[in-house]
């Protein structure tokens, strides 16, 4: 269901498939199957069959194996990066620093926090004809679960919700997007090592009808990816009322508040703005600077920006990476030529840059921007930090909500309480105070957005729930041959119970 497909080519057994290309270089890495409705629906058969065994398992059978893969991907960190490189093309340290240690960290999380998030509850009610009964309320897993991952964070993205799902006693089909397969197929690779049972996890990969088919199948549907392609998702779900959770695109603002730490303010600006080559729904897309401070901001920024070193090095000899789909570039370069034409300034980059191959787009900052251009409006995905000068807070604020989007953003300011006031005030999922993008570690605290930036959230107690169905209990343990209540209908005991009921129900204060 991606809006730009892979070109697919038949194998001499009459299979199709697709290429996977190394983003910076530009070159063939490898061929995948492009699986078609049939295959998704024998997926979906071999991961009902097994699920019920896997959830007999338990939290304590399943988190084992959990906390094997967690051991897993540290033992096998440099395999991994290397994987994860060779199809997204991001520098070595943003693959440690987003992907290996969340993944890691997400085993262990799930694997100890499942059981917790998950116990039944003990439910205390008031209602007069459930006294002296046990109410409960328990989880249980919805069945097969499907997941359809993005592009820009193969590991962290796909098994943000993966792990979850499973700890929660579900099967999984993961349909990774098909410009970065191999980093889920390698996780598979994992998890089997592991102990996990044949068909409890599967990797589906295929271009959008793979997807399309996949929605089809199970008995929910998480989609990670763009507003336009989660909308299609949603669309398609609701033919089977099938439940989805998307986690949808961003343009995250950021506010620099007059009494801003302006050195902190800009590191944190150009770091989280390039940050995985600005490939990141919940990062820093536009700022807001207070004017008081804003010529400041703006030359730090730029004497940093100016500094990066942008390439396909090893650890330690680069910055910012490639950029990881072909299309994406076309994008960021369509913004920033519509910023010029409209009267931005290019300070640093601007343009797609010298390299030997693949898909590349320097580091840019914008400055002179407002809110008739695409580079404030849209998102633009991709390394690029059009800064805004703006009166005061009020407009600061005024102009973050001026969006269709609502994911993430952040507020900058020395006086902690007035800057989580206006944090309080910005119409977005997750904000960060001092900071940015950071409080996705923090498997405790839920991700999600507003507006077109999805339903439903990551991490938290409802980042598992939402793979579950809930099921009320009620047990009557001591209970008489028939209530007050039952057949045959009197007129003296229907007297009794209005009576009964006037005196629970009929003293409140009037107005």
């Amino acid at each position: 269901m991606a809006a730009t497909e892979q070109p697919v080519q038949e194998t001499a057994s009459g299979k199709q498939e697709f290429a996977v290309e190394n983003p910076a270089t530009g070159e063939v890495i490898a061929h995948c199957p492009d699986l078609g409705a049939a295959d998704i629906a024998a997926m979906a058969r071999r991961g009902r069959e097994v699920q019920p065994a896997w959830d007999a398992l338990g939290f304590e059978g399943r988190g084992r194996i959990l906390r094997r893969m967690q051991k897993w991907v540290i033992d096998h960190q440099d395999e991994i990066i290397a994987v994860i490189r060779s199809e997204t093309g991001k520098t070595y340290e943003d693959a440690l620093i987003a992907e290996i240690s969340y993944g890691a960290a997400a085993f262990g999380f799930w694997a100890v926090n499942a059981p917790k998030y998950l116990a039944d509850e003990k439910v205390k009610s008031s209602a007069v004809l459930v006294k002296g009964k046990k109410l409960m309320l328990r989880h249980k897993p919805l069945g097969l679960i499907g997941v359809i991952g993005p592009w820009n964070y193969p590991l962290t993205n796909s098994f943000g919700d993966c792990i979850p799902a499973l700890a929660a006693g579900n099967s999984v089909i993961l349909k990774p997007s098909e410009i970065t397969p191999l980093t889920s197929l390698k996780l598979a690779e994992g998890l089997r090592e592991c102990g996990i049972p044949e068909g409890v996890f599967q990797v589906a990969t295929g271009l959008g009808a793979t997807g399309a088919a996949l929605v089809d199948q199970v008995d929910m549907i998480m989609f990670t990816g763009s507003t336009a392609t989660g909308k299609k998702v949603m669309q398609k779900a609701a033919e089977t009322l099938t439940p989805v959770s998307l986690e949808l695109g961003g343009k995250d603002p950021m506010i620099v508040l007059a009494d801003a730490d302006v050195d902190r303010a800009a590191n944190t600006a150009l770091y989280y703005g390039m940050f995985n080559g600005g490939q990141t729904c919940i990062s820093v897309e536009r700022v807001y600077v207070e004017a008081p401070v804003y010529d400041e901001f703006v030359a730090k920024v730029t004497d940093r920006a100016r500094a990066l070193r942008q390439g396909d090095g090893p650890s330690g000899s680069v910055d910012v990476g490639s950029m990881t789909f072909p299309p994406q570039v076309d994008i960021v370069e369509r913004h920033v030529e519509d910023a010029k034409a409209k009267g931005a300034k290019v300070l640093v980059g601007g343009a797609r840059g010298e390299h030997d191959g693949g898909y590349w787009y320097e580091p840019t900052v914008l400055v002179d921007v407002d809110h008739t251009m695409s580079a404030m409006m849209e998102e633009t995905f991709g390394p690029t930090l059009p800064i805004m000068k703006v009166r005061d807070e009020e407009e600061a604020i005024k102009m973050a909500n001026d969006s269709p989007y609502g994911l993430g953003a952040s507020v900058f300011g020395r006086d902690t309480r007035h800057a989580e006031a206006v944090a309080r005030r910005v119409e977005a999922g997750a904000v960060c105070v001092n900071d940015a993008l950071i409080n996705y570690s923090a498997l405790e605290l839920p991700m999600g957005g507003v507006k077109a930036s999805g339903i439903g959230s990551r991490h938290g107690a409802g980042g598992i729930r939402k793979f579950t169905q809930q099921q009320a209990l009620l047990v009557t343990r001591f209970a008489t041959k028939k209530d007050p209540h039952m057949y045959p209908y009197s007129a003296k005991m229907t007297a009794r119970l209005g009576k009964f009921f006037g005196f629970l129900y009929g003293r409140g204060k009037r107005d």
